[in-house]
């Protein structure tokens, strides 16, 4: 399946396409809810969106160095070098030497048109990672998202493809990056808080009679408290609110990408209703949405892909502007 995603999508470098498997590879392992969905995608198209997705993943690691081996100065240093590494290859200077994430990043960027701008903007949030460890207001955590999860929407919209000007499709792309990433952020309360973060807003917390020592006393005690409870159902209504903001923009995608998109948003809004279900346990446990719902909403996805291309084929709908064989090769 993975040749066939390659050779649908007009890549035939080996080096190149081996770049691509590796993304997948990091895809399938670490990011199972979209892959999953990504799944749902034209085949010419999942390419593009492993590479998207392993770039971020690649940068996160060297943020978070789940090795625990990486001093400050040493996640700097390889967070600044794999920046470079990507300048060089957006402008077409790294060749086969720039390591495989960054060589399908860029071959990416290059076939569908994407704003260097989206990536700039999420090495600058990822360098902030490396310092900054709260947020006194969600406006702060907001500026911190635009560049670590609104543009990866940004970043997606070229590739799934768009049948209004792109420019009234982004804010809601834009949305849904940031409710995807609000969802983790609620899922890995307790994980993130190890690691020395707290992304809930402080001033939330506050509202609720919490502070970051409240939190860690929980998580280390295992002790459940009703203030901390109010403070993450709170931060859960605000992330619906952005699943809401994105919603139309749905519509707004060329139509066989929209059940990939559909089904990213009902399993990742599953992961709240998971939460709010089993009482707010993020401080203990991971909360996860039932496998026989995932493979239920999977199917629904399937049956939704079908019909969109049943359609575009009796209208002649036309696709989103898509590269030529030829401009794919030059990207290469």
């Amino acid at each position: 399946m993975t040749r066939h995603e390659l050779d649908a999508a007009g890549i035939h470098d080996p080096a190149l396409r081996d770049a691509y498997e590796r993304c997948r590879l990091l895809n399938a392992r670490h990011g199972r809810t979209y892959f999953l969905a990504t799944r749902l995608l034209p085949a010419g198209r999942r390419p593009a969106v492993h590479a998207l997705y392993g770039f971020a993943r690649r940068a996160d690691d060297i943020v978070d160095d789940l090795g625990g081996t990486a001093g400050l100065a040493e996640r700097e240093a390889r967070l600044t070098a794999l920046a470079a590494e990507l300048d060089r290859a957006l402008g077409a200077t790294a060749g086969a030497r720039a390591e495989p994430v960054v060589r399908a990043l860029a071959h990416t960027a290059r076939v569908y048109a994407i704003d260097h701008r989206h990536f700039t903007d999420f090495m600058a949030s990822m360098r902030s990672d490396l310092t900054v460890t709260d947020y006194p207001t969600f406006e702060h955590l907001r500026a911190y998202m635009h560049g670590s999860a609104a543009v990866i929407g940004l970043q997606m919209l070229p590739v799934l493809g768009h049948v209004v000007p792109r420019a009234e499709a982004e804010p809601h792309a834009a949305a849904l990056g940031v409710a995807f990433q609000l969802t983790n952020f609620l899922r890995d309360v307790g994980e993130d808080l190890d690691r020395g973060r707290v992304y809930l807003p402080a001033d939330l917390l506050a509202a609720n009679g919490v502070d970051r020592a409240r939190l860690r006393w929980s998580r280390d005690t295992g002790g459940r408290d009703r203030r901390i409870t109010a403070a993450l159902a709170d931060f859960a209504a605000l992330t619906r609110g952005f699943y809401h903001r994105a919603a139309p923009g749905i519509a707004m995608l060329d139509p066989v990408a929209r059940p990939c998109i559909r089904t990213a948003c009902v399993l990742y809004g599953g992961i709240v209703t998971a939460v709010e279900r089993e009482g707010y346990p993020v401080l203990h446990r991971r909360a996860a949405v039932p496998s026989h719902v995932r493979a239920s909403v999977a199917l629904d996805g399937l049956v939704r892909v079908g019909a969109a291309r049943v359609r575009a084929r009796r209208t002649g709908e036309p696709g989103p502007r898509r590269r030529s064989p030829a401009a794919v090769r030059e990207a290469v």
